[in-house]
């Protein structure tokens, strides 16, 4: 799998199904994106008042080991929120059109035919998956922004910079968890490809037995090397400002009074 050939499945998908087919799921995706972003962000933030308070660095940045677990914590809090959502934008993402017809038709049917407990299936390998990706891109994102005050002298980096802070962040954070990431998708549409995966263990020795170790479990990582950083930088870099509006909003005296 590599770029070239993603590119020409993007084009074949739309000679074959149209330009909208290329959003299949998107719908889906935006369902669990939205609450995702705002329970990580927000948990974070309250995580790192907490790990400050304990360690005794209040109003100051935390250090490295803190840094790490408030951005673990974060995004396990977020995924054990927004997981179903997520096993359902994976379903949309690989069945016919015609098999789905809306986010709540899939909840129907997966509970019908497979059961609640299908809702789940690829949890632990999502948790195992977030604890380093959430941790380190939370981490390294925060660390760049405290060497740049550092070193410039300037108490916050300018747009560009902070979009290619989370670039770097995104990059590192995805490259440690990927394979979990590939083993979370197959446990997550094992029920619609035909496909029986009990664990973690033994869905990685099937995936590398029958594709091998690089091609198996790092399959599309050049793919997620050009999506992932964009949209871990734009998520970052919007969070940020949007912080630093609401916060100048907050305290700008009322005109009326």
């Amino acid at each position: 799998f590599s770029p070239q050939e993603a590119y020409r499945l993007i084009y074949h998908t739309y000679l074959n199904e149209g330009f909208w087919s290329l959003w299949r799921g998107n719908s889906a995706t935006m369902v669990r994106v939205i609450p995702y972003a705002a329970i990580q962000f927000c948990a974070h933030e309250e995580y790192k008042q907490i790990l400050g308070n304990y360690y005794g660095f209040q109003g100051k940045a935390l250090t490295p080991f803190p840094r790490f677990i408030a951005g673990s914590l974060a995004g396990t809090t977020a995924a054990m929120v927004t997981y179903p959502l997520d096993m359902v934008r994976a379903r949309m993402a690989v069945t016919p059109k015609e098999m789905y017809s809306s986010i709540v038709h899939v909840f129907i049917r997966i509970s019908r035919e497979e059961g609640l407990k299908t809702l789940y299936r690829g949890f632990t390998p999502t948790i195992l998956g977030v604890i380093p990706y959430a941790g380190l891109s939370f981490f390294t994102y925060e660390t760049l922004k405290k060497v740049h005050a550092e070193h410039s002298g300037k108490a916050q980096p300018s747009p560009p910079e902070r979009l290619l802070f989370g670039a770097c962040a995104g990059l590192i954070g995805q490259s440690a968890s990927y394979p979990l990431d590939v083993v979370r998708r197959r446990m997550q549409t094992a029920g619609v490809l035909g496909h029986t995966y009990s664990s973690i263990l033994l869905t990685m020795q099937e995936i590398v037995r029958e594709e091998g170790l690089i091609r198996g479990l790092y399959k599309g990582l050049s793919m997620n090397w050009v999506k992932g950083p964009i949209a871990v930088g734009i998520s970052f870099t919007t969070f940020d400002l949007t912080q630093i509006l609401l916060r100048k909003l907050q305290h700008s005296p009322d005109p009326q009074r």
